[in-house]
């Protein structure tokens, strides 16, 4: 179905950074407001857009100037893109709740909602493109906003891992411009749908097999997949808790997502290599990951190491290659979007009350602070995979597809992982909520302690919410692994091919 409805993802945000750059050293009062009006219309039409694709036999189709694939710039959307456009949706909107209240004013007034908006252009134009060279394009938007994100505060630690970030993300952009280079010259097209069909065609795979791997390097770094994943720790510890909560919530998601499309639309060639390497990463992800969390004592340092180990989770669904594996994949990435954002807002506010991010510097607050407490032990306990909440539901699709496909190895690693998350996650609500309460800084009795809790609960609702309706949510990823499994109608829809309701 030809619409240009799918390009308002990229259009909002894109007109709302420009009219907050126009109103930059104004009233920050009206950005906000401009902001927050954005964020609400863009989760409205990512809601309209997935209504018409959930019946899983729908492909949204944009065509720039009317040329047809794979002439012009292409958009396509399926189930799986409509839901990622609707989480970013969803935790953009939380975390710019918690920036109106918690960001200081010097931050708000140095360009901060002007570059939020690049970001979700970026991120929202990376689900919906239908190009790899268009996605290389948007990955870079959503980096170069991110970097001034990163150094907004302008703080030593900041500035260090921001350089660090750079470097990185320089290196993983070079070798994204040599790996498209390498497919143009062998396929003669960078769209996605027509890329597919040609080399489904090719009888020798062992070049597009080299091709697919350096992807593979290129969208592991920017999802931190092992051995990939050094740079992230720090870099998200550094921020103010709504950018931490952005970017530990949503921005390796983006290269998972990336991982997910290609795997399973254009490298598909020659599963039995490509997709063990990825199931082996994704459990030396899944491990060190953990086992990176359960030796730190700096409560986002935690948090920042498990967004590496639940990316092992996405990635082990992508490379058992199943529909269960890829639904649970899919379920699994909602989800941590979701418990994610709303631990590192949970984290936020425990700092701003405290004053520390150091366990070690915390305790009791229970007593004063009760719905702070349980509202972090109801989403760390998601984060586990505790029933019945929505990560259990997540985590058993893509451990029992690694039964029904007798993979135990990666099943091991998925269950030492888990217990290890539980047990780093208890270790937080132990120091920072449970036994002697510890004295809290002056400027704890100043914050509107209410203020800062409706994006962390509104986040931890939905979670429930999803939990409580896993069958009908369940049947509606599966729609969407149907659809990733067996990708004739992407293809048929985006190149037109008479017949097809697309």
């Amino acid at each position: 179905m030809s619409t240009n409805l799918i390009t308002l993802p990229i259009i909002i945000p894109m007109f709302t950074a420009i009219v907050c750059m126009f109103l930059h050293g104004r009233n920050i009062q009206i950005q906000r407001v401009i902001a927050g009006i954005s964020a609400l219309t863009s989760l409205g039409v990512a809601l309209k857009i997935f209504s018409e694709v959930a019946d899983g036999e729908t492909v949204l189709v944009f065509t720039a100037s009317g040329w047809q694939a794979p002439f012009g710039i292409v958009l396509a959307v399926d189930i799986f893109s409509s839901i990622m456009v609707i989480l970013i949706s969803i935790v953009s909107a939380a975390c710019l709740y918690t920036a109106f209240v918690t960001m200081d004013k010097a931050r708000e007034e140095n360009y901060f909602y002007p570059v939020w908006f690049c970001i979700m252009m970026g991120i929202n134009g990376s689900f919906v493109t239908g190009d790899i060279f268009n996605l290389y394009v948007m990955f870079e938007i959503m980096l170069m906003a991110s970097y001034v994100l990163c150094v907004i505060g302008n703080s030593l630690g900041q500035l260090r891992e921001s350089f660090k970030y750079l470097i990185l993300n320089m290196i993983s952009s070079t070798i994204f411009v040599i790996a498209l280079a390498m497919l143009y010259g062998m396929m003669g097209t960078l769209n996605m749908a027509d890329l597919a069909q040609k080399i489904s065609m090719v009888e020798d795979q062992s070049l597009i097999t080299v091709c697919a791997m350096i992807f593979f390097v290129v969208f592991g770094l920017k999802g931190a997949v092992f051995p990939l994943y050094f740079w992230l720790p720090h870099t998200y510890t550094e921020p103010p808790a709504p950018i931490a909560a952005m970017f530990g919530g949503v921005l390796t998601k983006v290269g998972v997502y990336a991982m997910i499309r290609v795997f399973t639309l254009i490298f598909v060639g020659n599963v039995a290599f490509t997709h063990t390497i990825i199931l082996i990463a994704a459990a030396f992800t899944m491990l060190l990951g953990v086992f990176g969390a359960i030796s730190r004592m700096n409560f986002k340092g935690i948090l920042s190491f498990h967004v590496i180990s639940q990316v092992g989770y996405m990635i082990m669904g992508l490379g058992l290659y199943t529909v269960w594996s890829l639904a649970g994949a899919v379920f699994y990435i909602a989800n941590q979007m979701i418990i994610k954002t709303g631990l590192f807002l949970f984290e936020g506010v425990t700092e701003q009350i405290t004053g520390t991010g150091d366990l070690r510097k915390m305790g009791g607050l229970l007593n004063k602070y009760p719905w702070l407490g349980w509202g972090f032990l109801a989403m760390a306990m998601s984060l586990a995979g505790l029933p019945p909440l929505s990560g259990f539901f997540s985590k058993f699709m893509v451990m029992q597809a690694a039964v029904q496909v007798g993979n135990y190895w990666i099943l091991a690693a998925a269950l030492i992982t888990g217990f290890f998350t539980l047990f780093s996650m208890s270790k937080i609500f132990f120091y920072v909520f449970w036994g002697e309460e510890k004295p809290l800084p002056e400027s704890a009795k100043s914050i509107k302690y209410g203020r800062l809790l409706p994006g962390c609960f509104a986040l931890l609702l939905l979670s429930v919410g999803i939990g409580l309706a896993a069958q009908p949510v369940t049947e509606i990823l599966l729609r969407a692994a149907n659809q990733l499994m067996n990708p004739e109608l992407y293809i048929q829809a985006v190149m037109a091919v008479p017949g097809v309701r697309g």
